[in-house]
C-alpha cells in the first residue's frame, strides 16, 4: 500500500486561486494530496464586520471537518494575522491542535520563520489591499523586526477580487519594491498569483520572492515530513530544509 500524505488547508469562502496553485505545485508529489475547507470571508477591511470573519469559531468548525479526512498537517491558509497581529494565528494554531490533535500552521507566523531563517530585516511587501489594511501590516510586521516601509499595494478590499490581478501587474510592483531596496518580497495575499512568476523574478533579480501559498505550503510539507526540495520550479522557499 502505497503511503500518502495529506495536507489540509483553511481557505476563505471567496478565494479561487489558492487551490489551483497548489495542486499545480503539488504536480510531482503524487504521494501528497491536498484538501480544502472553506468558511466565509469576502472583504477585507478594518470594519467590525470584516474583522469578525476570522472569528476563530467558524474557522475550528472547518478545521474539525478537515481532520475526518485524516490530514497529517491543518494549514490556515490566509494572511489576516498580518494586519489582525501575529498572536491571532499563535491562538488559532493552539486551539486547532487541541480540538483536532493536528498540528497546526499558518501563512503568517510562517513567513516570520522564513524571514528569521533568511536574516530578512526588510521587506518589499506587496498585496492588494487598502491603505489602512497595508498600514496595519507595516505596524505589526515592523514590531516583529521587519522593516516594511518599502511596499506596494493596490487598494482593493472586495476578496474575490484579488484574483482578478494580472501576473503582469503583481510583477511591476515586485520589481518596484527590489529597486527600492529589500530583503526578499512578500507578495502577501492567498488570493493572488504571485507563485506563478516567483522563480523567474528571483532569477531576474536576485531576491527572494515569497508567495504566500508558496510558503503555506512549504510550512506543509516539513510539518508533514516531506522533502520539500521535491516541489520543483516554485521558488527558493522550497529549498529550505526543517530545522533540525
Amino acid at each position: 500500500m502505497t503511503t500518502r500524505t495529506r495536507l489540509g488547508m483553511l481557505t476563505p469562502s471567496s478565494n479561487t486561486v489558492l487551490e489551483p496553485v497548489t495542486y499545480a505545485m503539488l504536480a510531482g508529489l503524487p504521494d501528497v494530496t491536498a484538501h480544502f475547507a472553506r468558511f466565509p470571508v469576502t472583504e477585507i477591511a478594518l470594519s467590525p464586520a470584516a474583522l469578525g470573519q476570522f472569528d476563530d469559531t467558524p474557522i475550528l468548525r472547518a478545521a474539525e471537518l478537515l481532520a475526518h479526512a485524516k490530514v497529517d498537517v491543518i494549514a490556515w491558509n490566509g494572511t489576516s494575522a498580518s494586519w489582525i497581529g501575529f498572536e491571532s494565528d499563535e491562538r488559532l494554531c493552539e486551539r486547532i491542535t487541541a480540538a483536532t490533535g493536528i498540528p497546526a500552521r499558518t501563512t503568517v507566523l510562517t513567513y516570520r520563520e522564513v524571514f528569521r531563517r533568511l536574516a530578512v530585516s526588510r521587506v518589499g511587501l506587496v498585496t492588494p489591499y487598502t491603505d489602512d489594511v497595508q498600514a496595519r501590516i507595516q505596524a505589526n510586521w515592523g514590531a516583529a523586526g521587519f522593516d516594511c516601509r518599502t511596499e506596494r499595494h493596490l487598494g482593493l478590499s472586495e476578496n474575490f477580487a484579488f484574483a482578478t490581478v494580472e501576473p503582469n501587474a503583481i510583477a511591476r510592483m515586485i520589481r518596484a519594491v527590489v529597486t527600492e531596496g529589500c530583503d526578499a518580497v512578500a507578495v502577501v495575499c492567498t488570493n493572488m498569483d504571485g507563485a506563478c512568476i516567483a522563480a523567474r523574478l528571483e532569477e531576474e533579480l536576485s531576491v527572494p520572492v515569497l508567495d504566500s501559498v508558496a510558503v503555506t505550503l512549504w510550512a506543509c510539507l516539513i510539518a508533514a515530513g516531506v522533502d520539500t526540495t521535491r516541489v520543483q520550479g516554485c521558488g527558493q522557499v522550497f529549498g529550505l530544509r526543517p530545522v533540525e
